[in-house]
């Protein structure tokens, strides 16, 4: 007699179930994919701001040795430093560094981006900015681009209606207004150094005690520690 199979009762035992498995710790998943997508966007940008901190270093150098006009440096210095998070194309090291005295702040030039921001943010700007242009002057080998920045030069910081005068003595202010009608590659050398001392000074020391030194040695120090 054949058994009706259909109308039996099928017996499965639970180690024949399917096993529907739900997703555990779904939140922690997605945190970390979320973590490595913010870590690998955080590299990028450090890898972007080094990227041009040392483009910044390179072109600054390269437009101080072979300008073509009145103030690349400046200009060039004004416009990457508004772009630039000197936090992240420096280390702590080089950072410091700029502590130990002028001219080797001066000499880096993320070093001089930051230094030349602050003094803007006292609207001083104006001695930092004729160091920078003595700086192209005493480079510039073509004598009739001496004579034509010698003359911009005297009418931007020099003489007495200069829009951006530098704090220099008569004297001196006498003897630069004869210099520049037979100008020399050290016609302004001596002013420059007057300009160096005052910084060196006053405003190289208000810039070491400035929140706006220790706000980046501090972004500095908590990017480090994030990496």
């Amino acid at each position: 007699m054949k058994q009706n199979l259909q109308n039996q009762p099928v017996h499965t035992s639970q180690t024949d179930m399917p096993e529907f498995m739900l997703p555990q710790n779904t939140s922690t998943k997605q945190k970390d994919i979320t973590n490595c997508a913010t870590t690998g966007t955080q590299v990028t940008e450090k890898r972007k701001a080094k990227y041009l901190a040392k483009d910044l270093k390179t072109r600054l150098f390269s437009i101080l040795l072979n300008s073509e006009s009145q103030h690349p440096a400046i200009s060039f210095l004004s416009n990457m430093s508004g772009k630039l998070d000197l936090s992240m194309g420096l280390t702590l090291e080089e950072a410091t560094q700029w502590s130990k005295s002028l001219d080797i702040l001066l000499a880096d030039p993320c070093g001089l981006a930051a230094f030349r921001a602050f003094l803007k943010s006292e609207f001083s700007e104006e001695n930092i900015d004729f160091w920078l242009v003595c700086e192209d002057y005493k480079k510039t080998k073509s004598t009739d681009k001496l004579g034509s920045k010698a003359q911009h030069i005297y009418r931007e910081f020099i003489r007495s209606d200069a829009p951006k005068q530098v704090n220099i003595d008569g004297n001196m202010r006498d003897l630069l207004s004869r210099s520049v009608l037979l100008p020399t590659p050290g016609c302004f050398e001596g002013a420059q150094r007057i300009i160096f001392g005052l910084m060196e000074k006053d405003s190289y020391p208000r810039f070491l005690k400035s929140d706006a030194y220790a706000n980046l040695i501090n972004k500095i120090q908590a990017s480090n520690s994030n990496s």
